[in-house]
This record gives structure tokens, C-alpha cells and sequence, in this order.
């Protein structure tokens, strides 16, 4: 037990986390299985290292703390302290004495050991105490360090995209439920005297409509796009009519991709439409982008336009030093039923250099605030 305390210790001043949880998990496997030798080590490499990547840095610490000697400290190759016998008798009234022999060490010889302020980190492990789900960890992190195709992220983007549809359809179910509409109600029982004998309930609410995505795939929010689209993609049986574009300097529609079988065929025919068009890594302009986007929707009071992007406009024209493209969200804010913007970027770097956010608000988007995989959930869920 307390080897493998140790050695979880050792594990982590290397950069290799080991929490309670993997400590406690390495002794039951020590303790049940009573493996040795290489079976072990693969073992406990099992509980302990979850990025392959530190595997080569974990065989290397494990053969030097279970087989190589020990090194003795200065503390160990120092001379022992002497010890000095003390007797020590408790009479009795009886015939019988009790003696009682115990070591002390010579005082004039022990000396306290000097310790350096420095030396000493008197705070706990965070890994110890702060034990947190992987997934938990992935939906709070920064969305803009999440810049791998890690399976996890998609594991998780599909479980939210799920979430999404259940509370949407949840909420489309309480709103089609009929409730008594108290002023018709007593409005058609005047004639029975105030009596209130008839029932009048109120008329389902006509929602629904058309769901435009727009998604900014320039070089800042190329990442972003992709856990956007995934989203997406896992909520689409939530929306009645839903059609997806991505832009940079032009406007291509990907809403094929949302036929696909599996979310990784989607995600991977969207890469190849980014391809086809020459979309990698480009500059935004937004002015042509939603000039494109408006000759192919059809926008009425009933369209949703939802588009993800930090309001950079690069390369957009400007006249008086505002950006054109703010003309474009106004006239689609007058013909859609509203506009969102989902912006990835700090509040406070907002209207900074050349972001756009108070032009666009002018125009009479909404603009939301989107740090991280949850928040960017809940936005799509209150749609």
C-alpha cells in the first residue's frame, strides 16, 4: 500500500496525474491480482496513464522505483545517534518489583535538521482533491483550445446534441398542450348568467419555422465551427426545416452533410465541401458572405437566422469606417423573425481593432456570448 502511495507520488511530480482514485484503483489490482513483472507494469499502466503519449515516460519511472537500488540519503550514511538505557522500578507492597527498561537518544547529541522555507509545499494536490469527470472538464474548457479531433469531444458533442432535442421536444409538447383561456371562457357563458358551464381552451400555438445556421470557418473560428456543426448535427430531428452554411470570403451549403448515417461521415463530407470550394483557412468577408447567403434563403417572419462567428471582418469593405456587412444583418433582421450571433471571443475584446459587435447589435442582431461546449448547448436549446 504504501509503495503504491508512493510511487503515485513519484508519478506525479513527473507530470503524470495520479489522483486518490487511480491510487486506490492500483492497490485493489496489487492486492487482487498479485501480478509481478511486466504483467504489472501493464496493469498499472492501465490505471494510470490516460494519454498514451506519457507511456514511454511512465515504463521509465516505473523501472526506477521497482528496480533499481535505492539511493541513501546524507540523513542514512550518517553516524546513528546513541542511545542510553534507563531503568526504571515501581516498588509494591508486595514482594514483587516491577522494573521497566526503555532507549532514549542523548539529548547533547541530536540535532534538529534544518529545513528551508523554500523546501517545503505545504499545498495539497490538486489532483487529489479535484478528482473531475473528463468529460465535465471538456465542456467547461475554453472553446478555443479545443483544436484536436479528440473521440471525446465527439462523444461529447453528440450526448449534447441529444440533450438538445429532448429539451426542445419537451418544450414543443408543453406548448401544444390546450389551456382554459379564461377571458373567452367567461366571454361565451354570459348567456348562462356567469355560470361558468362551458369550457373555451386556448388554440395551439403555430412555431416552428426555418432554422438558418451560418457558421464562420476563417482562420479564427475554423475549430469552433466543427463542435458547432456537430451540435448541429445530433439536435437536427429537433428542428422542423434546417439548412447550414459555412462562409469565409463566400458562402457554400453543407446542409448534405446532415443526411449522412454517422456524425464523423458528416463531419467528414463538410471537410471535403471546405476543400472543394478552397475554404481552408481563409480571410472573412463577411459583406460578400451574407450578400451570397441572402440570394439563396428565403428569409420571412418565420426564419431563424443563427450565425456563429467573432464579428471580425478582415477584408469586408468600409465606408466612414463602418463595416458594410452591419447593412446586410440589418435588412436580414427586418425580414427574419431574429438574428443570433454566437461570438467566442471574450467580452472584453469585443469591439477591439476591428470586431464589429456594437454595429451588429445596432443592426438589431442579438449577440451571445459563447466560451465553452455548455454554454453553446444551452444557446441551441432556447432556439
Amino acid at each position: 500500500m504504501d509503495k503504491i502511495v508512493n510511487f503515485s507520488d513519484l508519478l506525479r511530480r513527473n507530470g503524470i496525474p495520479a489522483s486518490i482514485r487511480s491510487t486506490h484503483t492500483a492497490c485493489q489490482v496489487v492486492e487482487n491480482f498479485h501480478l509481478k513483472g511486466i504483467q504489472l507494469q501493464d496493469a498499472l499502466a492501465a490505471v494510470y496513464v490516460k494519454d498514451q503519449g506519457q507511456r514511454e515516460k511512465f515504463n521509465t519511472l516505473y523501472q526506477d522505483f521497482f528496480y533499481q537500488k535505492k539511493e541513501t540519503t546524507p540523513e542514512e550514511d550518517a553516524p546513528r545517534v546513541k542511545a542510553v538505557k534507563s531503568v526504571v522500578t515501581f516498588p509494591n507492597e508486595g514482594k514483587i518489583q516491577y522494573q521497566f527498561s526503555f532507549k532514549e537518544d542523548s539529548q547533547a547529541e541530536v540535532k534538529a535538521v534544518e529545513v528551508e522555507s523554500t523546501e517545503v509545499d505545504y499545498r495539497p494536490p490538486l489532483e487529489d482533491y479535484l478528482d473531475l469527470d473528463e468529460k465535465q472538464d471538456l465542456l467547461h474548457q475554453d472553446i478555443n483550445t479545443l483544436n484536436s479531433f479528440q473521440p471525446e469531444l465527439f462523444q461529447v458533442c453528440q450526448e449534447l446534441g441529444k440533450k438538445i432535442a429532448t429539451l426542445r421536444s419537451r418544450r414543443m409538447r408543453h406548448s401544444q398542450k390546450l389551456r382554459p383561456d379564461v377571458r373567452r371562457t367567461i366571454r361565451k357563458n354570459l348567456k348562462n348568467g356567469g355560470t361558468l358551464l362551458e369550457l373555451v381552451k386556448t388554440r395551439p400555438r403555430i412555431k416552428g419555422g426555418h432554422y438558418y445556421f451560418l457558421c464562420d470557418v476563417s482562420g479564427s473560428c475554423d475549430w469552433i465551427s466543427n463542435w458547432f456543426f456537430c451540435l448541429v448535427y445530433a439536435a437536427q430531428n429537433s428542428f422542423r426545416r434546417v439548412r447550414v452554411f459555412d462562409f469565409d470570403n463566400q458562402v457554400v451549403e453543407t446542409t448534405s452533410a446532415l443526411g449522412e448515417i454517422g456524425l464523423l461521415d458528416a463531419f467528414t463530407r463538410v471537410r471535403d465541401l471546405h476543400q472543394k470550394n478552397l475554404m481552408i483557412h481563409g480571410t472573412s468577408n463577411m459583406y460578400q458572405a451574407f450578400s451570397d447567403f441572402q440570394d439563396r434563403a428565403i428569409l420571412n417572419g418565420r426564419s431563424n437566422v443563427i450565425i456563429l462567428t467573432d464579428c471580425r471582418d478582415w477584408a469586408g469593405p468600409k465606408e466612414d469606417g463602418q463595416p458594410l456587412s452591419a447593412s446586410l444583418i440589418r435588412e436580414m433582421s427586418r425580414r427574419a423573425r431574429r438574428v443570433l450571433i454566437f461570438n467566442p471571443e471574450e467580452m472584453k475584446k469585443w469591439d477591439v481593432v476591428d470586431s464589429c459587435v456594437s454595429e451588429y447589435r445596432e443592426a438589431g442582431a442579438q449577440v451571445h456570448e459563447v466560451r465553452n461546449l455548455e454554454q453553446m448547448a444551452q444557446l441551441v436549446s432556447e432556439i
